[in-house]
């Protein structure tokens, strides 16, 4: 087992976004997954301008607070307690439109 503490891992800044990998490909033999975390700031975006993509599907997790989110060509919103997928490929963009933090655990999932 391998166990991260969060308020050890160097934090990526994005913008205002804070986003921090727990575990990386290489955190298992053969691992497609990469997990993380990310703080959004009210009147935060990622990408800060226009759409972003990859090649795995992103599964996300939010904690606390809200996002506007934009996948494929339909706006959505997201809250604690809700769990999101964005298939691999589709353009996508998520923004804090709130007033407090939101606080998300993501995965990003290769296909075989």
């Amino acid at each position: 087992m391998k166990i991260v503490t969060v308020k050890n891992v160097e934090a990526d800044k994005r913008t205002d976004v804070t986003m921090k990998t727990l575990f990386g490909p290489g955190a298992a033999e053969q691992a497609r997954v990469t997990m993380g975390m990310a703080v959004f700031p009210p009147g935060a975006r990622v990408p800060a301008e226009g759409v972003g993509a990859h090649q795995e599907d992103e599964y996300a997790y939010v904690i606390r607070g809200s996002l506007l989110t934009m996948s494929g060509d339909k706006e959505y919103r997201l809250s604690g307690g809700q769990a999101s997928l964005i298939p691999a490929g589709e353009a996508h963009w998520s923004c804090n439109d709130g007033t407090e933090d939101c606080e998300l655990i993501w995965a990003l999932v290769e296909k075989e």
